[in-house]
């Protein structure tokens, strides 16, 4: 939902090779969280799940570094992501989603449940 500021509310999420080195994918992370807020966006959340087995191999690999990203940001961002994304020879597979209000409440509630449970145990 936009925001008086015409920002709308995305999630990137993106699969890296895995042969990227810790150093190589936390580069990556901040390369795109960077490119964001260059662009006048806002990083909401962001979470790097790690190594996962993929559903079907991708350029004959079986696994990759996913990474997640919410943000805010203007429509325009996604175009130019877009491009920097296909460019970037690192990364396999890219999904852009723009997120309604009940998306980011549903978001914000998972989080803040996790949240809570691992203060508990």
């Amino acid at each position: 939902m936009a925001t008086e500021n015409n920002l709308h509310d995305y999630e990137l999420m993106v699969i890296f090779t895995p042969v990227l080195s810790d150093d190589d994918y936390k580069a990556a992370q901040k390369k795109f969280t960077d490119f964001i807020t260059s662009e006048g966006g806002e990083i909401t959340n962001q979470n790097a799940w790690g190594l996962r087995s993929l559903a079907y191999p991708i350029a004959k690999k079986t696994t990759g570094l996913y990474y997640v990203l919410e943000f805010k940001a203007p429509a325009t961002t996604n175009a130019k992501i877009e491009i920097q994304m296909n460019r970037d020879e690192t990364i396999m597979r890219h999904m852009v989603t723009r997120l309604d209000k009940y998306a980011v409440i549903y978001n914000n509630r998972k989080r803040n449940k996790a949240a809570t449970e691992e203060t508990v145990s």
